[in-house]
């Protein structure tokens, strides 16, 4: 019988856990259960002025009001949450749900008056970092190769400055050309 792997497990229960509920979440998002929709918008809510209207109900009218990012964000939560289910892809998946439920905690940080969401949400990240934690040796080899530099010939100071001039001017062209493109498309109102 082979040894117990008490790590293995808790990497296990942690894929499992958010894999479940990070799905759950998503899968709400897309069909409409979580954020007020122009037609899902409590009366009481709806009718308030704007500029009273409590953090949490107007924070979740925002978010319910394109349904572009509410997919975005289901299908993002879904994705990443399935590639926990892989070994090859865990990491990857762990990698995307993280600046997700970055964003989720610090929204129910500045807008929540009840705190029991954040509590899972801390609890998902923080399985998303124990995951990381368990896989670091891993992790550290990715990032050694993906850091790892050649030496490089020593280059002049002039063709230094040479290069460094071209790149302003190609910033310079880039800047234009998005100035250009936000002018043809318009500002918008903010």
């Amino acid at each position: 019988m082979k040894k117990f792997n008490f790590k293995e497990i808790l990497e296990i229960t942690c894929r499992f856990y958010v894999f479940f509920f990070l799905n759950f979440y998503g899968i709400a998002k897309i069909f409409g259960g979580q954020f007020y929709t122009s037609s899902t918008i409590p009366d009481e809510i709806a009718i308030i002025p704007i500029g009273q209207v409590p953090d949490f109900e107007l924070a979740w009218t925002f978010m319910g009001r394109s349904f572009g990012y509410i997919l975005f964000i289901g299908l993002a939560e879904i994705i990443g949450a399935c590639l926990l289910l892989f070994e090859k892809t865990k990491l990857i998946g762990t990698l995307i749900l993280i600046p997700i439920m970055v964003n989720v905690i610090v929204f129910d940080v500045f807008f929540l008056d009840k705190y029991g969401a954040l509590g899972s949400a801390t609890i998902y990240f923080l399985m998303l970092l124990t995951i990381l934690l368990i896989n670091k040796e891993r992790i550290s080899k990715i990032v050694v190769e993906l850091v790892n530099v050649k030496v490089v010939p020593k280059i002049p100071f002039k063709e230094k400055i040479y290069k460094f001039l071209i790149v302003i001017i190609i910033m310079v062209l880039i800047f234009t050309a998005d100035q250009l493109i936000v002018n043809l498309l318009g500002h918008g109102k903010g």
